[in-house]
């Protein structure tokens, strides 16, 4: 009996402690530290907490420790979201430790057992806590919170979300306390390999307004988000189409903040400030294991304050962004290539600093020098002195030792100290003159130096041609695998690259493999080097028809402004080329199950998989989304004109893609002639595209009802059906179809038959109902792309619409040659 006991009481304990070991598995206490590999896990497996490397790959300091939060399911690798230590590493983790201290604090100690990070939390605050009675728990929003419990409830002491690194979550709060005066900022990692604070930070306006700035150095706002309307930022007009996030902006006497959250809990979604400059919205995508770009700020790399740093030109187009001018490198190579350019770059040889205009005029070899800098925009704010020519102004800014650069326009402007924010010029116009760089003697060409070192190179040249016909092969190898590096990192980062013909045509195998055709041109599949070595499969477009008052710099201003535009339900452009023979190219992401056609009335092996009503829904909102974006996201109204299934691509989830979008201004208004004659894409086409009358973005609503129609049924709207008797084969056009059977309320007979009725009939009826909205005959009638996503998503209510009068004249018309021609074929077959 008594050896019975003693195994039930050897059972309990042990049970004792596996529930209490599960019941603490998401919370640090006075009795269980986190050290070593030990970590804890929010209850719902979101989040982890414990000690972590930055990827050895992108750190010089591969042996240092951070105290972090960080995804625990889904995305790989391990993307932290808040790092408490993010400024003190720790050697090793087996002997440091995250612990509730004596006084209620969560501190981290390290190998030296010195204090390294603490919360902080005021002794009045913790008063009567003690360690035994604080816990810090991580939960499912990956917020670490600091409580303990008193006689009453829960006291919340600290929590990181009020303390955030460079990711801002959605739930969190991000604003100023007034009354502590406490502001809740986000700052860049320094750079990708360190996450030390860094010199951009996004924050609310401390002047008492509602709006938020990224600053630089904590001193310089380069971008402002606009105030609070209501519903939107200003300055953020993209925020209209994000119809997955809620957001929310609140101000009363204790604080301003702003919030928001996601209408899909299951959505993986951040905001960061990159150690570039610009806040990213990221959201995670299973299908392709990578996150997505939704939105960036500023658009452009370069419109970062100082984002090269000083004596560096910032180049768009350019893979690395930044380059250091003519004699200057890089002041900290290091920081340099993990993307950290804040130190800019210093000079070769220091400056002599001559003190005469003699010296000015002679330019001898022993003084400072100016060095003309083509293709650069002068920095902004210069100091004017008067001079009555270049050579005054000269050497006005030789005799000052502060004065670095000078161009001679109307005037003699100078800059003094470093030059910052210098652009690679896009347009001939940019710019006031020619910038002079002042530089040692020793870094500027002269005449004389130029004929010696041309003599030298040649008979250098004469004694080393055997050498370098033996190195060529090499070299062309070494050049093109750093290209494509290049091109890899681009693609990575998501800069938009221009590419020459020749890498374009090697990547495509000399346009080998068609993909198809459209309206702008021909499509093929091509590979180019993607990160990790690994080739990243891209869709090359041919663009045909282009206007002929188009020059090669307004095609890639265009192109530039094309590349700007981010969106989940967009086709990502890549890049482009502009040939020297006149050759326009276009680079965009591959979309492994090609475009929405094939996948409703492809006749392939491929097309045989039916798509289930559950894809054709999203499918339909996704594409709905991306025109919404177009409408209104973008800082000005981009009109597709060409909404049909062949431009609407799939990706490897079956996510909706709109692409060819901008292109009608590459090709010009007049390229309507075009769709015109194209077979099938009339069918698409508003009545006012016919009638001549000006087209807005309800053109595009109106095709997109087309297209929506096509989805639910599953083949083309105009077809022809087999007859009986002598009338033998029959017209049949099935909005007109459609219309009627939803002013009846029988829209299940409009369901694609290979279905066979497995449909949502609330989602059938919403979207026929949507659709033959959309097709109106006049444009007033016709719901906008914000409407018909609020529809579709089951916001707002839609009542039945009436039938279209030109639907009747259209389906009535037995000579219209789009189906009546086919439909002849068919009976003369027959």
């Amino acid at each position: 009996m008594a050896s019975t006991v003693q195994v039930q009481l050897l059972v309990t304990a042990i049970l004792c402690v596996s529930r209490r070991c599960l019941a603490s598995s998401d919370t640090i206490s006075a009795s269980s530290a986190v050290s070593g590999g030990r970590t804890v896990v929010s209850r719902g497996g979101s989040f982890e907490v414990g000690f972590f490397r930055i990827n050895a790959s992108s750190s010089r300091n591969g042996s240092c420790y951070y105290v972090g939060i960080w995804y625990k399911k889904a995305v790989s690798p391990c993307t932290p979201v808040w790092i408490a230590n993010r400024a003190a590493p720790v050697a090793d983790r087996a002997t440091s430790r995250l612990a509730i201290a004596a006084d209620g604090n969560l501190v981290l100690i390290n190998e030296a057992d010195e204090l390294v990070w603490s919360t902080n939390v005021s002794s009045t605050a913790a008063a009567g806590a003690g360690s035994n009675g604080t816990v810090a728990v991580i939960l499912d929003t990956g917020n670490l919170v600091l409580r303990r419990k008193n006689d009453v409830d829960e006291v919340v002491l600290w929590q990181s979300m009020d303390h955030p690194t460079d990711t801002w979550l959605p739930g969190a709060r991000l604003g100023l306390n007034k009354v502590t005066g406490e502001a809740q900022v986000l700052t860049a990692w320094k750079n990708s390999g360190d996450p030390a604070p860094g010199v951009f930070s996004l924050g609310i306006d401390p002047a008492g307004t509602s709006q938020y700035f990224i600053v630089w150095n904590r001193t310089v706002p380069y971008w402002a988000s606009g105030e609070w309307n209501g519903d939107i930022f200003a300055g953020i007009p993209e925020m209209t189409s994000h119809y997955m996030y809620n957001f929310e902006f609140v101000s009363d006497a204790n604080g301003s903040y702003f919030t928001y959250s996601l209408q899909d809990p299951a959505i993986i979604s951040r905001l960061v400030v990159g150690v570039s400059g610009q806040i990213t919205q990221l959201t995670w995508a299973p299908s392709a294991d990578e996150w997505i770009l939704i939105w960036t700020e500023p658009h452009r790399l370069c419109d970062v304050h100082a984002v090269c740093g000083a004596f560096a030109v910032c180049d768009e187009k350019s893979e690395p962004l930044c380059s250091c001018l003519a004699g200057f490198r890089a002041a900290s190579p290091g920081d340099w290539d993990l993307g950290d350019h804040t130190k800019g770059c210093r000079r070769n040889t220091q400056l002599q600093c001559a003190s005469t205009s003699t010296a000015a005029v002679t330019g001898d070899k022993d003084d400072d020098d100016f060095l003309l800098i083509p293709g650069v925009s002068p920095p902004k704010n210069p100091s004017f002195v008067r001079a009555s020519g270049d050579r005054d102004c000269r050497s006005a800014c030789l005799m000052d030792c502060s004065c670095n650069a000078y161009t001679y326009g109307d005037r003699c402007a100078m800059w003094h100290g470093d030059l910052l924010n210098l652009q690679r010029q896009t347009d001939e116009d940019a710019g006031a003159g020619n910038l002079y760089l002042r530089l040692s003697a020793m870094d500027v060409p002269s005449k004389s130096s130029k004929k010696t070192i041309a003599l030298a190179c040649a008979g250098a040249a004469a004694a080393l041609v055997v050498a370098l016909f033996a190195m060529a092969f090499v070299l062309v190898r070494m050049v093109r695998r750093r290209r494509s590096m290049r091109f890899a990192q681009a693609l990575e980062r998501g800069n938009l690259v221009a590419f020459r013909y020749s890498d374009v045509r090697r990547a495509t195998k000399n346009f080998s493999e068609k993909l198809g055709g459209g309206s702008f041109g021909s499509v093929y599949k091509g590979k180019l080097p993607g990160a990790g070595g690994a080739d990243a499969a891209v869709a090359v477009k041919k663009l045909e028809g282009l206007r002929s008052d188009m020059g090669d710099k307004q095609f890639r201003n265009e192109v530039r402004t094309i590349g700007t535009i981010h969106h989940v339900n967009l086709v990502r452009l890549r890049g482009f080329c502009s040939g020297r023979g006149g050759e326009r190219l276009l680079v965009y992401d591959y979309m492994p199950n090609g475009s929405l056609d094939k996948a409703l009335f492809g006749k392939s092996a491929a097309a045989a998989a039916v798509l289930s009503w559950g894809a054709r829904y999203q499918i339909a909102v996704g594409a709905a989304r991306g025109l919404l974006y177009l409408h209104l996201g973008c800082r000005d109204c981009i009109i597709h004109c060409d909404i049909k299934p062949e431009n609407i691509l799939l990706d490897g989830a079956l996510v909706a893609k709109v692409a060819d979008f901008g292109l009608a201004k590459l090709v010009g208004r007049d390229f309507s002639r075009v769709l015109t004659t194209v077979r099938g894409t009339i069918g698409y086409l508003a009545p006012e595209w016919i009638s001549g009358v000006p087209v807005t973005a309800k053109a595009d609503v109106y095709s997109f009802g087309m297209v929506l129609l096509e989805i639910v049924s599953g083949r083309r709207n105009a077809r022809c059906s087999p007859g009986s008797g002598a009338g033998g084969a029959r017209s049949e056009y099935f909005p007109l179809v459609a219309a009627r059977k939803v002013l009846d309320g029988e829209v299940a007979g409009l369901l694609d038959e290979r279905l066979d009725g497995e449909a949502d009939m609330v989602e059938l009826d919403r979207a026929c109902r949507v659709a033959c909205w959309c097709v109106q005959d006049e444009e007033a009638n016709r719901p906008t792309m914000e409407q018909v996503v609020q529809a579709l998503e089951g916001v707002i209510a839609v009542d039945v619409p009436p039938v279209p009068v030109s639907l009747k004249v259209f389906a009535d018309d037995a000579s219209y040659s789009y189906f009546s021609d086919e439909c002849s074929q068919l009976k003369s077959s027959s």
